[in-house]
Parts: structure tokens; C-alpha cells; sequence
């Protein structure tokens, strides 16, 4: 009954983030138009907005831009950690036999990335700063990619990509709280963790009212915002306090009545603006040559090569020596497949680029840009076509023709 539970949640997840995905997609291109058209000006002005929050001493200015990714993006990593709760504690990833091939690729797709930028980068102090940057799988446009071609890759291929995007989502959170994280400051760090405390309290005592746990977050995230450590942080931290299955005031699940609650919002909403707002390129003056320098070349090259070099190579060799079983249903080339698809890394990998160069030049954040949508593009596109040749003709005219 629990493995069929988690596959049906892992289906209501998969239809989400598809959708997402392609709205992901469109806004992302909306974003591009915007900065290469007579309307840039107004586009930058946009992300520009200043909004303040002030209460007695505490203010919060940030611009429009700094609102949607330390803000927006905390509901997120909210988000991202209730999944994760929830898959290790009573789903997919609460059995080793499971955790085991999407977990070994995982590490790998983060480690080889890594190594090709910081191969191609590491005679530059700045630039190396980004090393991270090409190691993270964008869920969002992976399945978004997947809905295009209906029912054709296996259920396995989809929760097995599904399991390596936690992982990733692990991997960059530490990452971003090891390496990525500015000076603490002891008094705000010391809220943030008095509110996790009393979060841990409240689960221990079965209170039982949302509003409760939400209030206390939002002032974990301010606590975390002022700390030093990056906020989106907080709301991963949040979510692991939410109980599990104690019931909320209207008799549902607490954890799994807010995860329901915040997926339309954070793949119809949260994700689609972050992208509106991140991936505005301005292409005046880029060419070949501007691809070929260290960062977007170590970044596209990361993501398209060193992905499916690392997840596919470390899997493949972990099936071979018995640790782990292709997924059910699975071809090598399907796989094989799904491993290129995790080349594409928007999301948290423009987020990562935007906290390594925080400090630098706009010339960084363009080249990080220019990097992640070109390694993105490629890694969709020769999955894409990767998965059209895995099928057969016939199977695949009737499935486009019911697309």
C-alpha cells in the first residue's frame, strides 16, 4: 500500500512539475526577448524595483530582483525539503534498494561537472568561485522535457531522474551553506536557531495549528536572511520540523496538506518568475567567442558533458558490479537518455552563479547566463532525441499524434 502511495504521489508531482516546466520554459524566453528588444530598459528597471519592509528596527530593502530569490525562491527550498522529508520517511527513497543507483549517480553528476569547470577555471581565483554552478539538475525543465513525449519512458526512468533531482537539491543546499555563505552574524543565527528549536517543540507537543509553524518560519527565514547564511536555507530547514502525519486543524496530514497547498504555487508562480527574472541575457555583442571564455565554457561543458559523463558512467558501473539493478522496464539507451537530461540545470544553477559572483561585475552574471542556457539547451535537445531514437516509428508517430 506505501510503495503504491508513493508512486501515485510521485505521478501527482511528475504531472506538476511537466506543466511547470513548460511555462518554465516560456517565461524563460519571454525573459530572453524582453533583454534584446527596445524594452530592456524597462525590463531592468522592473527587476530593479525597491520594496522595503520595516518594522521598528528590523528593514528589509532589498530590489525586486533580491525579493524573488531570496524570498520566492525560500518557498521553494521549503518545498524541496517537505518532498524530501517526506520520500525518505515513508516513499521512494525510504528504502535502501531504492536510494542506492539514483544516490551513486547523484554524487557523481555533482563531482564531474565540478572538476570540468574548475579544470578549465582554476588559474582564475574569481572564476573558480563558481565551481559549483553546472553540478545541480533542474527538475522543472528535466520533466517538463519528459511531458513532450507522453508515456514513453518508462515510470522508473521518471522516478529514478525524479530521486538523482533530490539528491542534487541536497547536494547544492550543502553546498551553498558550506561554501556560499558570508560572514555569520552570532545574534541572528542565534534567532534562527531558537525558532528551529521551538518548531522541534511544537512537532514533539502534536500542535496542531499550520499557523503556527508558518509564523515561526517566517521568522527563522528573517533570523537566516540577516545571519550571514543564505535564506533560502531557512525554509529547507522549516520544512523538516513539519509533522509528518499529525493532522492539522481541518483533519489533514500537516506535511502532505502543504505540500499539496504550495506545488501550484511554487511551479505555476515561484519558478516561472524566477526564471522571468534570471534568464534576461542581453546577446549585444556575444558571440562564439564570448562562449569559448573559462566560465560559460566551463559551466556548458559541465552541465552537458560532465553530467551525463558522471551519472551515467557511475550508475553503469554500479549495475555492472551488482550494487544496483537498471530501472524496470528501462532500455540503456533510455537511460542513457535520462542521464543527458540532467545536463539541464537552470534553475538552481543560475541561483548558484548569482551567489558565487554576488559581489563581482554584471560581466560574470552574463557569462553565467550564457553558460547554463547553452549547456541547458544542448542537454535538452540531444536528450530530446536521444529518447525520439529509443522507440520504435511506429510507436513514436502514434504517440506524437496524440500529443
Amino acid at each position: 500500500m506505501t510503495a503504491q502511495k508513493s508512486t501515485m504521489s510521485f505521478k501527482s508531482l511528475i504531472q506538476h512539475e511537466s506543466a511547470g516546466g513548460v511555462l518554465l520554459v516560456l517565461m524563460a524566453v519571454t525573459a530572453m526577448i524582453l533583454a534584446n528588444s527596445p524594452l530592456a530598459g524597462f525590463y531592468e528597471g522592473f527587476l530593479a524595483t525597491p520594496l522595503q519592509i520595516r518594522v521598528g528596527e528590523l528593514d528589509i530593502a532589498k530590489p525586486l530582483l533580491l525579493w524573488i530569490n531570496d524570498g520566492l525562491m525560500a518557498v521553494f527550498f521549503f518545498l524541496v525539503g517537505l518532498e524530501i522529508k517526506r520520500e525518505v520517511f515513508t516513499g521512494h527513497l525510504s528504502s535502501p534498494v531504492q536510494v542506492v543507483l539514483p544516490g551513486i549517480g547523484a554524487l557523481a553528476g555533482i563531482i564531474a561537472p565540478a572538476l570540468i569547470y574548475f579544470a578549465l577555471n582554476q588559474h582564475d581565483s574569481v572564476a573558480v568561485q563558481g565551481w559549483a554552478i553546472p553540478s545541480a539538475t533542474d527538475i522543472a525543465f528535466a520533466l517538463g522535457i519528459f511531458s513532450l513525449f507522453g508515456n514513453r519512458i518508462p515510470i522508473s526512468l521518471k522516478l529514478f531522474l525524479l530521486s538523482v533531482a533530490i539528491f542534487d537539491d541536497i547536494g547544492a543546499i550543502l553546498i551553498i551553506a558550506v561554501f556560499y555563505s558570508s560572514e555569520l552574524s552570532f545574534l541572528s543565527f542565534s534567532v534562527a536557531a531558537v525558532g528551529l528549536i521551538s518548531l522541534f517543540v511544537l512537532n514533539r507537543c502534536s500542535v496542531r495549528s499550520q499557523a503556527a509553524y508558518i509564523v515561526i518560519g517566517i521568522i527563522v527565514w528573517v533570523a537566516v536572511l540577516k545571519s550571514g547564511v543564505h535564506a533560502t536555507l531557512a525554509g529547507f530547514a522549516v520544512a523538516w520540523f513539519i509533522p509528518l502525519k499529525l493532522e492539522n486543524n481541518d483533519g489533514y496530514p500537516m506535511l502532505p496538506h502543504l505540500e499539496h497547498s504550495l506545488h501550484p504555487w511554487v511551479a505555476f508562480a515561484i519558478l516561472p518568475l524566477f526564471a522571468f527574472a534570471n534568464a534576461g541575457v542581453s546577446l549585444t555583442g556575444v558571440s562564439i567567442d564570448s562562449l569559448l571564455n573559462p566560465i560559460p565554457l566551463g559551466i556548458a561543458l559541465g552541465l552537458f558533458i560532465g553530467k551525463q559523463v558522471g551519472i551515467f558512467g557511475a550508475c553503469w558501473i554500479a549495475i555492472k558490479m551488482g550494487l544496483a539493478k537498471l530501472p524496470e522496464g528501462a532500455t540503456w539507451l533510455q537511460f542513457y537518455a535520462v542521464t543527458v537530461l540532467c545536463g539541464i540545470g537552470f534553475t538552481m544553477s543560475l541561483f548558484i552563479g548569482s551567489l558565487a559572483f554576488e559581489t563581482q561585475g554584471i560581466d560574470y552574471l552574463i557569462d553565467v547566463k550564457l553558460g547554463v542556457l547553452v549547456g541547458s539547451l544542448c542537454a535538452a535537445l540531444a536528450g530530446s532525441m536521444l529518447i525520439a531514437r529509443s522507440q520504435p516509428k511506429k510507436k513514436l508517430r502514434e504517440q506524437l499524434s496524440e500529443s
